[in-house]
């Protein structure tokens, strides 16, 4: 194995295995390797519908050598710290591998231990999660009887930020649909203000919650779970922006106690665990105050160091991390990288924060949120092709692009370095 390399690219997720197939389409010659130790790439979009029993969990996994670029050399190891000063990284295997430009895009990684008690309620299967099981959230949703079935979302960042409430529609939807929907409470509780940023889809997700009768918390943080009692317990992140929101929901159980803490009795509790930057990264020279990867905005170059890029989950940019936004942050990365090598300014500054979630809203339903940085609508004219004219109101064309379309395009052109 070689210890150095014209492009040293971390991580072999969909920034990562795209950034070095695109390279590679625009100029075969470049010598390119990846860091990647998983033996498993899996398309983790589809883990919604897996968590609602109309997915195939072996569907969402291709084995890595299959989606590995050809062309690139696969380091199977693990990133273990920079050296930017000497463009080095070092692994934890391999020793340290030089580059002359090094693209970061490891991802983030799941830290349940930021919520006191979540570890625990995961391990022994007292809370479920989409993010890291989707086959026991379905278990779950099917061992239902009745009674408060709580979802939640962390303070932190997160990965897809509208699968915590994607699942709870897909929750209730099933409830109703198998003699539950006056047996069970749904609640939505989100430390954030509003159910979405982007106004036109706030308004249809909020005709979503009324038809299915879902309880909205916004500004609950959740931060402690006891798995004995059964109770998850919130800090009220503004107790005096929206005083009903702060009065007990006796129908729930729920009890508001001083310094604005809520707690809220569940029989079924689905979350996102809070997420962060690998170890490696946070405890990095490459960071923001806040742990991020600091890049621009824009060209997603780094900050102090001019040959290296970060994009996908782990770059520090104000937009949603989810695949969609990858796809167009790549591009501008590969185009930088291009013009550095030959000697030119990296001056593509074309990423506007374009990010989509697909938003699922029950079963046969989806409207589709794509958005830039000011949270402007942005839906894509080609979906007028599918006969779909409004796309920030639910359709069934969009849940066939979501079950069918999107994962086709995934493994067969994103992931082969083909615009799409």
């Amino acid at each position: 194995m070689k210890s150095s390399y014209q492009i040293l690219i971390i991580g072999g997720g969909t920034a990562g295995i795209m950034t070095g197939a695109q390279l590679l389409a625009k100029n075969p010659k470049l010598d390119i390797a990846i860091i990647e130790p998983a033996d498993t790439h899996y398309y983790q979009p589809a883990w919604t519908l897996v968590g609602a029993g109309t997915y195939d969990f072996k569907k969402t996994a291709k084995p890595m050598s299959e989606v590995m670029p050809e062309g690139v050399d696969w380091i199977k190891d693990y990133a273990t710290g920079f050296d930017p000063e000497n463009n080095s990284v070092s692994t934890q295997g391999s020793g340290n591998i030089t580059y002359d430009y090094l693209v970061v895009a490891p991802g983030l990684i799941m830290d349940p231990s930021l919520i006191e008690g979540l570890p625990e309620a995961l391990e022994k299967g007292i809370a479920c999660s989409n993010y890291i099981n989707p086959e026991h959230t379905w278990e779950t949703l099917q061992n239902f009887k009745g009674g408060n079935a709580v979802f939640t979302q962390p303070t932190t960042p997160i990965k897809c930020g509208g699968a915590p409430q994607k699942i709870a529609y897909l929750a209730a939807d099933y409830f109703r649909n198998n003699g539950l929907k006056d047996k069970a409470n749904v609640i939505f509780a989100t430390p954030g203000s509003v159910i979405f940023g982007v106004k036109e889809i706030r308004t249809t997700l909020m005709h979503v919650i009324d038809r299915y009768g879902i309880h909205f918390k916004p500004f609950y943080a959740p931060y402690r779970i006891d798995s004995v009692k059964k109770v998850v317990y919130f800090n009220h992140t503004a107790p005096d922006e929206n005083q009903c929101v702060v009065n007990a929901d006796n129908e729930l159980g729920e009890i508001m106690t001083g310094d604005a803490v809520i707690e809220i009795p569940f029989d079924l509790l689905h979350l996102a665990p809070p997420q962060t930057a690998p170890k490696f990264v946070k405890e990095s020279s490459l960071v923001n105050e806040a742990g991020w990867l600091d890049v621009d905005h824009h060209s997603m170059q780094h900050n102090t160091y001019p040959n290296i890029f970060g994009l996908g989950d782990v770059a520090a940019l104000p937009t949603a991390k989810t695949g969609a936004a990858v796809r167009k942050q790549v591009p501008v990365v590969v185009d930088n990288l291009l013009m550095l090598i030959d000697h030119k300014q990296a001056n593509n500054t074309s990423y506007n924060g374009y990010s989509s979630c697909p938003l699922v809203t029950g079963y046969g339903k989806m409207v589709l949120a794509e958005f830039d940085y000011k949270n402007n609508f942005l839906p894509d004219p080609k979906l007028k092709r599918m006969l779909v004219f409004s796309s920030g109101k639910e359709h069934w064309r969009l849940w066939m692009l979501k079950k069918y379309g999107l994962p086709y395009l995934y493994w067969n052109k994103m992931m082969k370095g083909k615009n799409v």
